[in-house]
């Protein structure tokens, strides 16, 4: 019986390794000895922006792009970023009380086109949103006070959602 058991279990252990021999996936952001930076981030330059949420996003792109050392100097892609903030209430409350702590809610929706430095071509393009919350306190510094925190957290989570989307088209384009 306990042959048997062996046996059995070593036929699925082959079987198992068989199969995973042939698996070709590899994480995106992977690094080896076939290539350094699969998804090309540090060749990604992201052009300047006019908002104070935008930079924020640009700002924390630049860092996840470059690894902290800042823009490529000869960059083979343009990343052109767009970001609204919006802020508005999470929940309406029937009876205002005195003491009653209201929700609010802030969403970033940040619009990017990727461009080919060489040909000027738009390679990748697409639009991402992030949410977050807050509390919207009485007084009015502590609400804006609140209101930026919840910008700056969902501008972190949408430069982390942008990089990964990057990786993904520069991949699907070296892949062609």
């Amino acid at each position: 019986m306990r042959s048997l058991i062996r046996r059995a279990g070593l036929a699925v252990a082959v079987s198992v390794l068989v199969f995973a021999s042939g698996c070709t996936v590899r994480p995106l952001l992977a690094t080896g000895p076939a290539s350094q930076n699969p998804a090309a981030l540090d060749s990604v330059a992201i052009a300047p922006v006019n908002t104070r949420p935008a930079q924020e996003v640009r700002n924390h792109l630049i860092f996840l792009f470059g690894g902290g050392s800042g823009q490529p100097e000869n960059p083979d892609y343009i990343l052109n970023l767009a970001v609204t903030s919006r802020a508005s209430s999470a929940a309406e409350i029937q009876r205002a009380g005195e003491n009653e702590p209201t929700a609010g809610m802030v969403t970033l929706t940040g619009d990017y086109r990727l461009e080919d430095t060489e040909t000027g071509d738009v390679v990748a393009s697409g639009k991402r949103q992030i949410s977050s919350a807050f509390d919207r306190p009485r007084q009015e510094f502590a609400r804006l006070r609140a209101e930026r925190d919840a910008e700056n957290r969902a501008a972190r989570e949408l430069a982390e959602l942008l990089r990964l989307t990057v990786a993904q088209d520069i991949t699907r384009l070296d892949a062609r």
